[in-house]
C-alpha cells in the first residue's frame, strides 16, 4: 500500500477518479480504482453472499460432510480461495465412501421376502398373456425374475428392471390386441362366407347371426359362455328335427306305397266285380226259366257285398293314412318352430333380452324401409346409464348386471309397442322410435328418465338411484342408420358434459 496516503484521501481520489473517467460507480470500478491510487494488486472481489447460499445448498450425509461444511463457512468468513477449494474438495471425497448410517439405510430399502415372491409370482402369471415369443420380454423377465431370487433384494434395481419391463409390455399388449381384432376379423369373414353360402337355411342362418353377435365388441367370456350355450341348443335341435324329419320322410314314402298298393288292389277288385258283372249279365240273358235266376242275382249280391266291404276297408286305411301324415305335418311343424325360436334368441342380448347389435341392424333396416315407403318420420336415442363403472366398482358386476336388467325392464314398460329397444354395448342402450320427431322423440326419453327415477331399484337392502343421459336423432331423409347412430351418441355425450341424466337432440 502506498503508505504516504491515509486510506480516507485515497477513497476521495478514487472516487474522483470515477466522476473524472465517467464510470459508473459499482464497488468492482471503486476497488480497481482505490487498489491503483494505492499501489495494491487488482483481485477480484471475493463472492461472500454466492458461496454462502452454495453452502446452504450442499447437503451433509455423513459427518464427515458436515465437518467439512464448517471448514467451509470458516474459509468463507476469512476469504481465503485456498480454504474454499481445499473444503470443497474434502466435503467431495467424503460423499464417495459410504457411512454406517447409509449402509443401514440400504440394508432397509430392499424388498420383504415375501413380497419379493408375490411379485415373482405376479410376472410370472402375467408373462404369458404377452405372448411367449418375445424373445426382448423374456429377457428383461429373466433378469428380473433372477434378481427377485437373490436373499437382498435391491429396490433401485427392481424399479429400473420393471420399468423396462413395462416399457416393452406395453407394446407387447398393443401387439396382442391388434392380433386378436385381426383374428376376429377373420372369423367375421369366415362366418359371413358360411352365411351367404347357406342362406336359404333359416336354422343355420340363425346360428350365424348369434355366432357374429357373439364376437362383436365388448368381447366377455361370460357373453361368449351364454351364446355357446345357446347354439348348442339350436345344435341340438336342428339335430333332432334332421333326425325326424328323415324318419318323416321314410314314414311318408312308406304311406305312399301303401296308398298306391291299395289304389292297385281297389283297381283290381273293381276289375273282377266288374267282370263278374258281365258275366252274370250274359248268363241271365241265356235263362229259359226263373228257376236259373235266383243263384245268379245271390252270386251278383255277394261280389256287390264284397266290393262294398272291401270299398269301406280301403277307405278306412285310406284316412288313417291321412291322419298318420298329419300327425307327422303337425309335429315337424312344431321342431319348425323350436328352431325359429332358439334361432332368434340369437338376435337377442342374453341379459337384458333386448336386442343385440345383429338384431338392431336388422330393425333398423325395416324401420328405415318403413319409413322411406310411408314417408314419416323416424327418431333414434342412444342412452347410457349415468356413473355405472362407480355403481360397479361399489356394489360390484352382479350389481351392474341387476341394473342393466332393471332399466330394461323400465324402458320396455314405458315403450310405445311400436318402439324397438336393443342393447348397444356396455351400459349403451339404443331406441328406435317410428313416426316420432326429434323434439318428440326427446320428450319420450325425458319421460323414461322421470319414470326410471320412480322405479326403485334395490342392491340388497340397498336403495340405488339409476339415471341415465341421452341423445336424440331423427334420421335424415338421405342418411343411413349407422350416421344417425353416431348423431345420436354425440348428442348423449354432450348431455354427459353437460351434468348427466339429461336428454339432448342432435
Amino acid at each position: 500500500m502506498n503508505e504516504s496516503k491515509h486510506p480516507s484521501d485515497i477513497a476521495r481520489e478514487a472516487l474522483k477518479r470515477l466522476a473524472a473517467g465517467q464510470l459508473p460507480p459499482t464497488p468492482a470500478n471503486y476497488q480497481a480504482c482505490y487498489n491503483e491510487i494505492a499501489n495494491l494488486p487488482n483481485l477480484p472481489v471475493f463472492p461472500d453472499q454466492q458461496l454462502r447460499e452454495l453452502l446452504v445448498e450442499l447437503p451433509a450425509r455423513n459427518e464427515a460432510q458436515e465437518a467439512h461444511l464448517d471448514r467451509l463457512s470458516s474459509a468463507i468468513a476469512r476469504r481465503s480461495w485456498q480454504g474454499v477449494r481445499e473444503s470443497l474438495a474434502a466435503f467431495a471425497l467424503a460423499g464417495e465412501t459410504k457411512s454406517p448410517e447409509e449402509v443401514a439405510a440400504c440394508v432397509a430399502t430392499t424388498l420383504p421376502g415375501e413380497f419379493a415372491r408375490k411379485l415373482t409370482r405376479f410376472v410370472e402369471s402375467v408373462l404369458p398373456a404377452l405372448g411367449e415369443d418375445n424373445g426382448r420380454i423374456s429377457c428383461v423377465v429373466d433378469e428380473l425374475l433372477g434378481l427377485l431370487k437373490q436373499p437382498l433384494v435391491d429396490i433401485a434395481q427392481v424399479q429400473s428392471i420393471l420399468g423396462s419391463l413395462a416399457h416393452q409390455a406395453v407394446f407387447a399388449a398393443e401387439e396382442q390386441v391388434e392380433i386378436k381384432n385381426s383374428l376376429l376379423k377373420l372369423l367375421h369373414l369366415i362366418i359371413q362366407n358360411i352365411g351367404e353360402l347357406s342362406s336359404d337355411d333359416s336354422w343355420l342362418k340363425g346360428q350365424i347371426d348369434g355366432l357374429l353377435a357373439s364376437v362383436a365388441p365388448p368381447l366377455t367370456l361370460r357373453h361368449l359362455d351364454e351364446m355357446e350355450r345357446r347354439l348348442r341348443d339350436v345344435m341340438e335341435k336342428q339335430g333332432r328335427a334332421k333326425s325326424r324329419a328323415v324318419e318323416a320322410q321314410e314314414e311318408m314314402r312308406q304311406m305312399l306305397a301303401e296308398f298306391i298298393d291299395r289304389l292297385g288292389s281297389m283297381n283290381r277288385s273293381s276289375s273282377e266285380f266288374e267282370v263278374r258283372i258281365e258275366e252274370t249279365a250274359r248268363k241271365i240273358e241265356k235263362l229259359d226259366s226263373l228257376e236259373g235266376l235266383k243263384p245268379l242275382l245271390n252270386d251278383v249280391i255277394s261280389a256287390t257285398h264284397a266290393m262294398a266291404e272291401e270299398t269301406a276297408q280301403s277307405r278306412e286305411q285310406l284316412k288313417h293314412l291321412q291322419d298318420k301324415v298329419l300327425v307327422t305335418e303337425a309335429e315337424l311343424m312344431q321342431l319348425h318352430q323350436e328352431l325359429d325360436n332358439a334361432s332368434a334368441l340369437a338376435r337377442h342380448d342374453p341379459l337384458t333380452d333386448a336386442l343385440n347389435r345383429k338384431g338392431l341392424e336388422e330393425a333398423m333396416e325395416r324401420e328405415i324401409s318403413s319409413m322411406r315407403r310411408q314417408d314419416s318420420p323416424l327418431s333414434v336415442s342412444m342412452l347410457d346409464i349415468d356413473n355405472f363403472k362407480r355403481l360397479n366398482d361399489r356394489l360390484g358386476h352382479e350389481a351392474g348386471d341387476r341394473a342393466l336388467v332393471h332399466l330394461a325392464d323400465v324402458a320396455r314398460r314405458n315403450m310405445r309397442p311400436s318402439d324397438t329397444l336393443a342393447r348397444y354395448g356396455g351400459e349403451e342402450f339404443v331406441v328406435l322410435m317410428p313416426d316420432t320427431r326429434l323434439e318428440q322423440g326427446i320428450e319420450a326419453m325425458t319421460r323414461l328418465q322421470r319414470e326410471l327415477t320412480k322405479a326403485i331399484y334395490m342392491a340388497g337392502s340397498e336403495k340405488i338411484l339409476i339415471t341415465f343421459s341421452a341423445g336424440v336423432a331423427q334420421l335424415g331423409a338421405e342418411e343411413t342408420g349407422t350416421d344417425a347412430i353416431r348423431r345420436a351418441d354425440q348428442a348423449m355425450y354432450l348431455a354427459k358434459r353437460a351434468g348427466k341424466n339429461r336428454v339432448m337432440g342432435g
